[in-house]
């Protein structure tokens, strides 16, 4: 099966791949940045939402020196928005470390896995792309057609050691790379979560699922778990000259390095003494509504404050005034970014209605 199933799977692919910006003309060499830079960027994102961040990236930064170069807080900015802020800061450490290698980057998925922000999943990406060596990246695309194919009858979540293998005995020596991307697409755009185009499927003849005639019972789905809820409250301050307080989250962790309003900690039950943590004396006033942004693993609520007066420049610890100017392009992450959005907003019906 293997042999008619990778020539059917490239056969297909010859005619209808996707063009993308990070790939190579058909029978052009991929160039191993543009694979990797690419490859971190679309992690945990969709590919419309990376396009314009990546073709950003590349114009600012056409080689992985040029990368190198960039200040931690340029690339924090330019990735602002994506979330998952510790690839930002891989991405840089591991620009810095091909860099200090001439720019060449390693060939082998074994050697790819000790650099910093590469997992199993980019590692056999860049190795089987870039390098044309025989890897096998399984993202949830090719997980779900791995798992169509055996008819797999479990959670993907607790299968992937059996998917892993499955798929490894799957991919072709010959345009391993073309193959990986290849079965990308027809997840994207033939056996997808729903509604799979079976009839035009090149591998519906090999799918155990397809023949089992419930295509999309297959690989069953996880029991949904209700995401608990956090609390938290963030304090928004305006000085006279429009600069506005802020500060940088720790370089690990959640939202690593991203700068942020200054606020309270995190909880699993409401403050009411939230207030408190305020970042120096002033008329803070809750403001109406609240934030919300879901996280892998639980939901954000975020309140509001506002000093309800014109700060004057002064000096407050862990924290820095941020000029007018530089709002735009600093590096909030999403879940702030809705929140400074929040609170400006909130203060300026508030005023008018005064």
């Amino acid at each position: 099966m293997k042999s008619g199933l990778s020539r059917r799977v490239l056969k297909w692919w010859d005619e209808h791949r996707r063009v993308l910006p990070w790939r190579a003309a058909a029978g052009k060499t991929q160039d191993p940045y543009v694979v990797w830079l690419s490859e971190i960027l679309l992690q945990q994102t969709t590919v419309q939402t990376v396009m314009p961040y990546f073709e950003k990236f590349l114009r600012t930064w056409p080689r992985v020196e040029d990368l190198a170069q960039a200040s931690l807080d340029e690339v924090m900015s330019a990735f602002a928005g994506l979330g998952y802020y510790s690839r930002a800061r891989n991405l840089h450490e591991c620009a810095r470390e091909i860099a200090r290698r001439n720019g060449a980057f390693p060939r082998t998925e074994s050697e790819l896995r000790h650099l910093p922000g590469i997992g199993a999943y980019t590692a056999a990406a860049i190795a089987a792309i870039a390098f044309g060596q025989p890897a096998t990246p399984i993202d949830g695309n090719i997980a779900r057609i791995v798992a169509r194919l055996i008819a797999l009858d479990a959670p993907i979540a607790i299968s992937r050691g059996k998917i892993s293998k499955a798929a490894a005995a799957l991919t072709p020596a010959d345009r391993p790379g073309d193959y990986a991307q290849a079965l990308m697409d027809l997840g994207s755009m033939i056996c997808t979560p729903r509604n799979p185009a079976c009839p035009v499927c090149p591998l519906r003849q090999d799918c155990a699922a397809a023949k089992n005639g419930d295509p999309t019972a297959y690989p069953p789905r996880a029991p949904r778990k209700q995401k608990p809820v956090r609390h938290g409250a963030v304090f928004f301050a305006r000085r006279s000259d429009d600069a506005i307080l802020v500060r940088r989250r720790p370089a690990k962790g959640l939202l690593a390095s991203t700068i942020e309003l200054p606020g309270t900690n995190w909880t699993t039950k409401f403050d009411a003494r939230e207030k408190e943590a305020a970042p120096f004396e002033a008329s803070w006033r809750l403001l109406p509504g609240a934030v919300e942004q879901p996280f892998t693993h639980f939901v954000l609520k975020l309140r509001a404050y506002a000093a309800w007066e014109m700060i004057p420049e002064l000096a407050v610890a862990d924290c820095f005034w941020l000029k007018r100017e530089e709002i735009a392009q600093a590096a909030f992450s999403g879940v702030m970014r809705k929140a400074l959005a929040h609170a400006v907003s909130q203060t300026r019906l508030i005023d008018a209605d005064a």
